[in-house]
């Protein structure tokens, strides 16, 4: 039988009947660190005890620390391990005993105590039934803190991981947020409660493992997070919200959708970072808005949407979150297509090639439908190929563009640029970037023409082909 006792906050008067008979009565008693304010009154009683101090001197971290105590602790069997407070509250190795002991069949008993957190807020005069959350202070990177309710962290035990939390605390909290520095909580004599602003916080010299951290709700926000921009959108399209935005459907939001994730894609053209963090949020709007409407109508909601990229993503990368390899991007590629065709059900490559979104730009569509058919083997086997095949389809558009016949105009005219596609697919070019470029330097060069001509007294409607020819490529030159 594993027992596991707290020790309450370091208030002796916190330390229950039943913690104190447990340990006299203890055969073997292991403390998780003598650094406790109770430890030498337990001295005092005559309770022989062991510690684990000295893992805290070998080990590289916290969770190799904590799974050694835990295994020691299970390999005796029969033994009473004590930890600070409540050992069911910010107690990782007590987490793990239960874990391993019941792999070994073995029964533990858990002993209650006080917890630093009752101390905390019996001091801070918090009802936790207003909302309430936990957080270590060293998981902060897996833990997030939730702005809407107080929030304790935990272990802030020095002042270099409280510069570590503050930076991250930052991430969600406005510089400035005040906050309640806590050390020993409940222990009289060593209780201090300082409130400061969250920048503040690792400039305290008194900083120690009796530290943790308490952050009042946000009730002003100055940083908004993801649940805010839901709670816009549901209150945009409620009865007291906005006459257009409860108009809006999924079909009227459509040219939306395109125009921001084109302003996205010009940004990056731009190197505008702050741009392109704006025109993200018009895109992400965008989602938002059509989950809302989603949700309005029982069909899904934003966090179906998030589900299913998650869900996908993982599903889709078995190199990183499986057991299968993937040594080079090719691979990558290779496996997401497979689980991409095993996942909609695709049974012929015909069925892939249709996959291919027809509302996709005609250049985007045609190279995605042109590497699917190459990875069967349909394909040429040189770039030469793709260049006679330019060849062929151009004579076979000037047989035909002087004609009258318009359905033939456009099938070769057709023809000819999906053979470019082709040699641009040969090339890795994006064709649509080729494009853009080739029509961003026309621009440029048809301002120049303008600009010079308007030197010499003229208007583009006023100059012959020839004028502009010459400043054409004079434009070209430069």
């Amino acid at each position: 039988m594993i027992k596991v006792v707290g020790l309450g906050p370091g208030n002796i008067s916190d330390l229950t009947i039943k913690t104190l008979e447990v340990m006299r009565e203890a055969e073997v008693l292991y403390l998780r660190t003598s650094k406790h304010p109770n430890v030498e009154y337990i001295k005092s009683l005559g309770i022989d005890f062991k510690t684990f101090d000295e893992y805290y001197d070998r080990g590289e971290n916290f969770d190799e620390i904590y799974e050694k105590m835990a295994r020691k602790i299970v390999s005796l069997k029969n033994v009473v391990y004590a930890v600070p407070g409540n050992p069911l509250v910010a107690e990782k190795s007590v987490q793990l005993i239960l874990e391993y002991a019941k792999d070994e069949g073995i029964d533990v008993e858990i002993v209650p105590a006080l917890s630093f957190i009752d101390a905390v807020l019996n001091i801070l005069k918090v009802d936790p039934v207003e909302g309430f959350k936990i957080i270590d202070g060293l998981q902060l990177e897996v833990q997030r803190p939730d702005t809407a309710v107080g929030n304790v962290v935990t272990q802030v035990y020095s002042r270099l991981i409280a510069s570590d939390v503050k930076i991250r605390l930052m991430e969600y909290y406005d510089d400035e947020h005040e906050v309640y520095l806590i050390r020993a909580a409940g222990v009289p004599g060593l209780e201090r409660v300082e409130k400061l602003p969250l920048y503040e916080i690792d400039r305290v010299d008194w900083v120690d493992y009796l530290t943790s951290l308490y952050i009042p709700p946000v009730k002003n926000k100055k940083k908004y997070d993801f649940q805010d921009l839901i709670d816009v959108l549901e209150t945009l399209r409620s009865e007291k919200g906005c006459p257009w935005d409860r108009e809006q459907t999924h079909e009227s939001l459509k040219k939306y959708l395109i125009e921001e994730s084109y302003e996205v894609l010009d940004a990056i053209d731009r190197d505008d970072m702050e741009g392109l963090c704006e025109e993200l949020g018009d895109v992400l709007l965008q989602v938002v808005f059509h989950s809302q409407i989603g949700k309005e109508f029982g069909e899904f909601d934003i966090r179906d949407v998030v589900h299913g990229i998650t869900n996908k993503m993982i599903n889709r990368h078995p190199h990183v979150f499986g057991d299968v390899k993937a040594e080079t991007a090719d691979d990558v590629l290779y496996n997401w297509e497979s689980i991409k065709r095993d996942e909609k059900n695709i049974e012929s490559h015909t069925e892939s090639l249709m996959s291919v979104p027809r509302v996709l730009p005609a250049l985007i569509r045609s190279y995605k439908v042109q590497e699917k058919a190459s990875k069967v083997g349909f394909d040429w086997d040189n770039i030469d190929d793709a260049i006679s095949k330019v060849c062929e389809e151009l004579n076979e558009f000037l047989e035909v563009y002087k004609t009258q016949k318009n359905g033939r105009i456009i099938e070769e005219l057709g023809d000819l640029i999906f053979s470019i596609v082709n040699v641009a697919r040969f090339l890795k070019v994006d064709p649509e970037f080729a494009l853009t470029k080739t029509t961003e330097k026309f621009i440029t060069r048809f301002k120049y023409i303008e600009s010079e001509g308007a030197k010499r007294g003229k208007k583009l409607e006023d100059m012959t082909l020839d004028e502009m020819d010459e400043l054409w490529n004079r434009a070209k030159k430069g």
